[in-house]
């Protein structure tokens, strides 16, 4: 598997993928997807071995150069390839991003997704807030969780400046 920044030309596979993972919670279409890519938020693809577009994430930025924030928008794997390391993978590098950053990141995740919940929490978040009906279309709750920034470290281990 690699990753590798979103192609437009890959749109209409993120469209598949989101309509198996939140058929009932309004799947972003196209158009989602290019006003994200056009707001210069940044997105990633994960390519399987096989050559299909197995994922997507998006992280936006919020704020300006030395007191940045970001957010996960959105990240999604086919179900077809979940279970592979790929969401981690897709997650891991958007923190990377947020690190070079020195930025906090924030997300909401649906409270009834163990999955998500369970990655996120590996990967530094914690629960801040509860928002009731977030998800429009099926009235879900979600979860708003933040990661605290971090500061980037090289290959080595030593502080990035």
């Amino acid at each position: 598997m690699r990753i590798q920044p979103l192609r437009r030309g890959q749109l209409r596979r993120c469209v598949e993928i989101e309509r198996m993972l939140f058929a009932g919670d309004g799947p972003w279409g196209t158009w989602a997807f290019r006003a994200e890519l056009d707001s210069g938020a940044y997105y990633l693809a994960a390519i399987a071995d096989d050559g299909v577009l197995a994922g997507y994430a998006g992280l936006a930025f919020l704020g300006s150069p030395g007191d940045w924030e970001t957010s996960v928008h959105t990240i999604g794997v086919d179900p077809a390839y979940q279970g592979n390391g790929i969401g981690s993978a897709l997650l891991r590098a958007l923190l990377d991003k947020a690190d070079a950053l020195r930025a906090p990141v924030v997300l909401e995740v649906r409270t009834d997704n163990a999955s998500a919940l369970a990655l996120y929490e590996r990967h530094g978040f914690a629960r801040v807030g509860t928002r009731r009906g977030y998800y429009e279309f099926s009235g879900g709750d979600a979860y708003t969780m933040r990661r605290p920034a971090q500061q980037a470290t090289t290959t080595d281990g030593r502080s990035a400046r």
